[in-house]
């Protein structure tokens, strides 16, 4: 049987795992990814070639390349390493008839305005919304719903392009600037309260793993006004963890994703104590969520979800991954040192340090929910003192 052939859309450097799994079980692993990505480093003894396609470039022309590759290369698996290549990916699959997520299931995970209805429709919490289409519907929304409000766009990654809307008269102002892509975002109620994220993996459509992490603030809040971006376990037994899970499990089976890695968001409001769903990505966390998931379960979602593909490409059983029980905790903050000194960091729970230029990061375990919590809060407060920089929000998400 000749190897498996696959190929992996990076619009961001991230997903080396997944390629050093696959080359690691036998397979041909071609990458495409963004000029300007070419010199990071990808681990290429594990690459038969890496293949290059501008930004500028239409899903069109994206398609016809792939194509192209495809008259040479018998491909067996297309595989998007990043959130914003989701939904081309599914195009191509649909292009080349490929086994894999589609475009209408795409769409769940990539379109916030589609999601919400799939939920709304499954009986699924979450916050009041209402697509800024019909300007007499948006009137009524914004009469019925009491403000602030959050307008989003319909297809970014994260925070990225958020807004929170005081009054109506502010709101029409944004509508008004955006001319013809207003139908492209969503006008959403703000619910207040702590923010969460599960991070999971899905085999034949049932979630096989799945780990629980609360946000220090929202990251709305971090994105648009700078902080240290922290968040640590869910404490393992509480009705908080299982109503988190529940949700989870929910929200994928409505959304009918048969096998791969997921990052949904929620909010417990403030006001009534329910578990709202925010949103969901077809890809593994950002921000380093998942080495802290690995930290704390010994978990890698890439090699996992690495496994749970080819498994599918060959008609094999998968066997769910057997986690740890751990509790960690996760900061980040843009630092003002260009190489920050986190040797004074010593506590022996400390088992991860960020080597990034202006950055500061750490991550700590412990099997004690209360030690992580003790450590987190000090530690916030000393690389607020110590690293902090804040700088004015991108329209590009966090890697």
């Amino acid at each position: 049987m000749p190897p498996l052939t696959i190929l992996c859309v990076a619009s961001y450097f991230k997903g080396t795992r997944f390629i050093e799994e696959c080359h690691h079980q036998g397979c041909r692993v071609f990458l495409l990814t963004r000029p300007e990505l070419v010199d990071h480093p990808w681990p290429r003894q594990c690459l038969e070639e890496v293949f290059l396609l501008p930004e500028t470039v239409s899903r069109v022309e994206a398609i016809q390349a792939v194509s192209f590759l495809a008259r040479h290369h018998e491909l067996d698996r297309i595989v998007p390493l990043d959130d914003y290549d989701v939904e081309l990916t599914a195009a191509m699959r649909e292009h080349l008839r490929l086994p894999g997520m589609g475009d209408t299931t795409a769409r769940f995970f990539r379109d916030k305005l589609a999601m919400r209805v799939q939920c709304r429709e499954a009986g699924i919490c979450c916050p009041r919304f209402e697509h800024v289409l019909h300007h007499g519907r948006l009137t009524r929304f914004m009469e019925e719903v009491p403000g602030p409000w959050v307008l989003k766009p319909r297809s970014e990654a994260g925070a990225v392009g958020i807004q929170k809307v005081e009054d109506p008269a502010r709101f029409w102002e944004l509508v008004e600037a955006l001319g013809d892509q207003q139908s492209h975002h969503l006008l959403e109620e703000f619910v207040r309260g702590e923010v969460f994220h599960v991070d999971s993996l899905v085999w034949e459509g049932e979630v096989v793993f799945a780990a629980a992490h609360g946000y220090l603030r929202p990251p709305f809040e971090v994105w648009n006004h700078g902080g240290v971006f922290g968040t640590r376990t869910v404490r393992p037994g509480t009705p908080l963890q299982g109503d988190l899970l529940e949700a989870n499990r929910r929200v994928l089976r409505a959304m009918g994703l048969e096998r791969g890695a997921t990052h949904a968001e929620f909010i417990r409001s403030e006001q009534d104590g329910r578990v709202h769903f925010l949103e969901v990505a077809a890809r593994v966390g950002g921000t380093h969520i998942d080495d802290l998931v690995e930290a704390c379960t010994g978990v890698n979602l890439w090699q996992e979800w690495a496994r749970m593909e080819l498994a599918s490409a060959r008609g094999e059983a998968c066997r769910p991954p057997e986690p740890r029980g751990d509790c960690g905790g996760l900061l980040i903050c843009l630092a003002r040192q260009e190489s920050p000194d986190l040797s004074g960091f010593e506590a022996p729970e400390v088992v991860w340090r960020l080597k990034k230029s202006h950055h500061a990061g750490l991550i700590l375990t412990s099997p004690q929910a209360d030690r992580v919590e003790s450590l987190v809060s000090d530690y916030v407060q000393r690389f607020e003192k110590e690293f902090l920089a804040i700088c004015p929000p991108t329209d590009k998400p966090l890697a």
